[in-house]
């Protein structure tokens, strides 16, 4: 009886950052992004939001952009 060959995939890789933002353009998107949340909280409670997703999507992206705020303004102060 033959032994069949097992090939191994290589581990995935860390994603790599596609473009990185300065703590001002982090900022912006931020703001925008809460504004986001408002007007689904309100389209929401209006009964007009179609795909209620929107409102954890939402949340969690400000999440990451605060995250990501955060760690910049610690790089920046150890300098």
């Amino acid at each position: 009886m033959a032994k069949a060959e097992v090939t191994k995939k290589p581990a995935k890789a860390a994603k790599e950052a596609s473009a990185v933002k300065t703590l001002d353009e982090l900022k912006v998107e931020l703001a925008a992004k809460q504004n986001d949340m408002l007007d689904a909280k309100r389209g929401h409670r209006a009964g007009e939001l179609v795909n209620p997703r929107v409102i954890t999507t939402t949340r969690k992206d400000i999440a990451r952009l605060k995250t990501a705020i955060r760690a910049e303004e610690l790089k920046e102060g150890d300098k």
